[in-house]
């Protein structure tokens, strides 16, 4: 099988160890209308170490089967909101805190 790597949304986590599930979204063309349809697949991928939270876009990449279900590994976590969320609260350097 060719390496593939997809782009996705964490969708569901903390059920499983070391899982979770990621939706991948495309877009296709309607053979008749030629509108665009959006697909989308829910994918288990191996979490090592239970880093990923919930609304993370990540990368994943196929690999050999790890269980009867999960085929993907985390490549690298793109874009997570609750670290946003601490950076943009963290108070700047040199400034007073009231």
């Amino acid at each position: 099988m060719p390496p593939m790597a997809f782009t996705g949304v964490v969708t569901k986590v903390g059920c499983m160890n070391k899982t979770a599930t990621v939706t991948v979204s495309r877009y296709i063309i309607h053979k008749i209308t030629g509108k665009r349809i959006e697909r989308s697949k829910k994918i288990l991928t191996h979490d090592e170490r239970n880093v990923l939270r919930l609304d993370d876009t990540v990368l994943i990449r196929n690999c050999p089967p790890i269980s009867a279900r999960k085929r993907f590994k985390l490549e690298k976590v793109l874009k997570s909101p609750e670290t946003e969320r601490d950076i943009a609260h963290q108070v700047p350097s040199g400034a007073v805190q009231l």
